[in-house]
């Protein structure tokens, strides 16, 4: 009997958390988090910070939740079941931003920001007003920023048209606070999907090929949420990018031939699930 309990007070889950919008469809957002962190082996937790209403065709319609109900969900689980790694995604606009920042900026926890301004549909999802408390207030507070070219270009407002453009991004986004800076080139033209991690370390680029797929819906959402897993599983900051673009290499293959919905469909999340039990 001793035995027993004594193995099953060491049996643990993974806990992670994800800070961000909904998806009606399920393909991004909230849902696309809470599905990768899953799959990849983490109790997978959520504080919602906006419903939309949206498709693969695009966004119909978003509600922010209230300050109030943000913060609630932050001390709900940050009292009970402190995560390994968290990340936000969708924070909508300034006061959730700073209702966020205000919760986190005195626990040490890594934290992933993917600074979601733009779904792949072309709809906004961040108000404008709302990028210079992003900047401000919760990028200073994490320990990584994933943007794509576009997001880059706006919290930098420089045109990345260049190699040397997008070095000048990457150490004007660090200099704002963040200990690392992870640019996305998965929009661009080029066979391979080629990002750039920018550390006080210099700079290392990631390369996957890319995957000829219309499913590509939630792919900064999956890839910011397996960073944040590998992140939580031990794994160091580049060992966990590396592993994430494989993740999402994976996701996108096995799910390029699905057909779901008129528009751009979801990634396979559950390409090859992982246990969420630690012992």
């Amino acid at each position: 009997m001793a035995v027993t309990l004594f193995c099953m007070m060491n049996v643990k889950y993974i806990p992670t958390l994800t800070i961000a919008g909904s998806d009606s469809s399920g393909g991004a957002g909230i849902q696309a988090d809470l599905k990768t962190m899953s799959a990849l082996g983490c109790y997978a937790m959520s504080v919602l910070t906006a419903v939309t209403a949206q498709n693969t065709q695009g966004v119909l319609g978003v509600q922010p939740i209230s300050e109030e109900m943000v913060a609630l969900q932050l001390q709900a689980v940050l009292e009970d079941i402190p995560p390994l790694a968290m990340k936000t995604g969708m924070l909508f606009d300034a006061a959730i931003i700073e209702t966020v920042a205000t919760a986190l900026e005195h626990v040490e926890i890594p934290l992933v920001v993917d600074p979601v301004m733009v779904a792949t549909s072309g709809d906004r999802l961040l108000s404008k007003e709302a990028e210079e408390v992003l900047k401000q207030r919760l990028l200073p507070l994490s320990t990584l920023i994933t943007p794509n070219l576009m997001e880059a270009e706006v919290l930098s407002g420089v045109k990345i048209d260049s190699q040397s453009a997008l070095y000048e991004t990457g150490q004007y986004l660090l200099a704002l606070g963040t200990k690392a800076v992870l640019i996305k080139g998965g929009h661009t033209a080029d066979t391979e999907a080629t990002d750039y991690l920018f550390t006080d370390k210099g700079v290392t680029t990631f390369s996957k090929s890319r995957i000829d797929t219309m499913n590509t819906h939630g792919t900064g959402c999956t890839l910011s949420a397996a960073i944040t897993a590998y992140i939580a599983r031990g794994l160091s900051l580049e060992k966990a990018i590396e592993r994430g673009k494989e993740y999402l290499s994976e996701a996108l293959n096995s799910g390029k031939m699905v057909t779901i919905g008129k528009g751009h469909g979801p990634v396979d999340h559950f390409f090859q699930p992982q246990s969420s039990i630690k012992r």
